[in-house]
């Protein structure tokens, strides 16, 4: 595994983490791009590199010995790989992903988000959006470009009718169906807890049950998969509901 070589540095892989600090793990074969991230990280209070790897079987085993909110993983990496992705998630269920592209690919953009990534970004991403980025992230957004938005919605309606069928539609009840609601609306979960009288943490737990019962992975997936089988309502277009819901 491929660990930050300077002492002072890495003896702070060991070094208690302040709460909010958001934990990172880059995971790239080139060493001096690891190293420009790194700096860049080292430079916001609430971003840390806890660890990083040149393989995925050293991003594996990262992920099992540091916990960690956010993996930076070079999209090259999974080149020639079919349930990478899956897997580390499985290992990491809490762990959010967002893969490096060198260029943008329909099909190659639809499936990633499919397969639970939280943002697809350029490897000449500047600084101040990668930040950003790792932020909204961390804070259980999803990170979408409008093209990729589009690319996303037009999977989805053209397999709709396959999705699940109105006799293995699951239950859900009247709490979960107000808070699906709530995010189909762009609002985040700080908002959902206020409106309906919980705390944040109480929406985020409801959050993960919802997407265990309805098989999906994030926040757009959910309001896709809910207007599509109409288990909501909305007079909104399909494209205006997913902007809400990236955007925020």
């Amino acid at each position: 595994m491929d660990f930050l070589d300077d002492p002072s540095e890495g003896e702070a892989h060991e070094a208690p983490v302040k709460p909010g600090t958001v934990r990172i793990i880059l995971a790239d074969s080139q060493a001096i791009y690891r190293v420009g991230i790194r700096k860049i990280f080292a430079l916001e209070d609430d971003l840390r590199v806890v660890a990083q790897a040149d393989s995925l079987a050293n991003l594996r085993a990262a992920i099992e010995r540091y916990p960690t909110d956010i993996v930076l993983l070079e999209g090259a990496l999974l080149a020639g790989t079919a349930n990478v992705i899956p897997d580390l998630l499985r290992v990491a269920p809490d762990v959010k992903l967002i893969v490096q592209a060198v260029a943008s690919d329909e099909n190659h953009t639809v499936e990633l988000y499919r397969r639970g990534v939280r943002g697809i970004i350029s490897r000449s991403i500047s600084p101040d959006l990668l930040v950003r980025c790792v932020r909204r992230i961390a804070a259980g957004e999803t990170w979408i470009d409008n093209q990729s938005v589009n690319w996303v919605i037009e999977a989805y309606r053209a397999q709709a009718a396959a999705l699940v069928s109105p006799r293995t539609q699951p239950r859900l009840s009247p709490k979960e169906m107000s808070i699906i609601t709530c995010i189909t609306q762009g609002k985040r979960n700080k908002e959902i807890g206020f409106q309906l009288g919980t705390t944040e943490q109480v929406i985020k737990n409801y959050l993960r049950k919802i997407y265990d019962k309805l098989g999906v992975s994030d926040r757009l997936e959910l309001a896709l998969y809910c207007l599509h089988n109409k288990i909501i309502q909305s007079d909104a277009d399909v494209e205006v509901v997913a902007q809400k819901v990236v955007s925020r």
